[in-house]
């Protein structure tokens, strides 16, 4: 950018600034909700609940469903984007 293009375009330097800090606020969240860890270890604790018999058979399956749905979700997400 040359000097009269960022005096020209200065009155924008604010909303420039507001779209940057959205736009690592939306990456953030990004990485938050599609982190597969906290998935992984709420499925481990649905198995340990079965284990325990705190659940029955039926709600296990249904919830190791949704746990597993959103795992797939989560993977199909990141390698979209590159992710490991």
């Amino acid at each position: 950018m040359g000097l009269l293009t960022q005096i020209v375009t200065l009155p924008l330097a604010p909303v420039r600034g507001v779209a940057w800090v959205m736009d690592r606020v939306l990456e953030a969240a990004e990485n938050e909700y599609y982190d597969p860890e906290p998935v992984q270890r709420e499925l481990a604790a649905l198995e340990a609940q079965l284990r325990a018999g705190e659940i029955d058979e039926e709600t296990f399956d249904r919830r190791e469903d949704e746990l597993l749905d959103r795992l797939e979700e989560i993977r199909a997400f990141r390698q979209e984007r590159g992710l490991p």
